[in-house]
């Protein structure tokens, strides 16, 4: 999982999502401190937190796996001993999420004659992606993504997220906006990130119509049109010069939202040849 300044934010929600929803945790006041891990970093380890976990400080170590690593044990008592060689006096509880299509295979502990060390693997294939997304919350719709869909397709999953999100929302651009790169940030691990980019174009296109800067534009673009005598239609209209309002409008749907020429022209009922004109 990669952390960046951009994605701080939603690591941190996505940190609280796993504890509370698989992992059963009560976590909360979260500092990461993989930053303060050399080896660590440099390893990349998905989330090494400092936190409070039923009101007592330990350490959250998050492995988010996609595929078996036979090597995954070696991997993670690695991180343990870097990460009790910098904070000796906390508990330290590690867990592998791991999402891969495989059957998992990797052992969770390593027992040989001088060495007894245990992790906890947790296998989202044992995961019911329909009761997270029964839960009907913005987080554990989320959540979700990284669970098994049980044959459904993905698209048709991702697109009911995405639709079901944005509902959720109700119209908070920034909340929305929140739960969007969380979901960015995870579809990387399962490789779905193509797919999610599809869904979030069918989002734009079922939701620039509500947008205030669409609904003012078009309203503007009609009264313009109605003060130059355009009764019988903006089309009609367009043969005698388009009003400044409808151009506006139009340059605005294809340029800021995205929208084709085809569909502007369709949805404004003006002609696909005359505003080319203007573009």
């Amino acid at each position: 999982m990669k952390k960046d300044i951009t994605s701080k934010e939603a690591i941190l929600a996505i940190t609280q999502d796993i504890a509370f929803y698989i992992l059963k945790l009560n976590i909360k006041d979260i500092e990461f401190v993989d930053k303060e891990l050399k080896r660590i970093e440099k390893r990349e380890a998905d989330i090494v937190a400092l936190c409070k976990i039923d009101d007592v400080e330990q350490i959250l170590h998050l492995e988010i796996q996609n595929s078996n690593d036979k090597l995954m044990p070696r991997r993670m008592l690695r991180y343990y001993t870097d990460i009790k060689s910098r904070f000796d006096k906390y508990e330290v509880k590690q867990f592998v999420i791991y999402i891969g299509k495989a059957k998992l295979t990797m052992h969770d502990y390593i027992r040989e004659s001088s060495l007894d060390y245990k992790y906890s693997i947790v296998d989202m294939h044992n995961i019911d992606c329909e009761e997270l997304i029964r839960l009907d919350t913005p987080d554990a719709l989320v959540l979700s993504i990284l669970c098994d869909f049980k044959g459904k397709d993905a698209l048709d999953v991702l697109k009911y997220i995405v639709k079901r999100l944005a509902q959720l929302s109700k119209d908070d651009e920034h909340k929305l906006g929140k739960y969007m790169l969380m979901l960015e940030t995870l579809s990387d691990n399962r490789e779905l990130k193509d797919k999610l980019k599809e869904a979030e174009q069918m989002l734009r296109e079922i939701r620039y119509e509500n947008l205030p800067s669409y609904e003012i534009g078009l309203e503007k673009g009609i009264e313009d049109g109605i003060a130059q005598g355009m009764e019988q239609g903006i089309s009609q209209g367009l043969s005698q010069g388009l009003s400044q309002g409808v151009i506006n409008t139009a340059i605005a749907m294809i340029k800021e939202f995205n929208l084709s020429v085809e569909d502007v022209a369709k949805k404004l009922n003006l002609s696909i040849d005359e505003l080319k004109k203007y573009l």
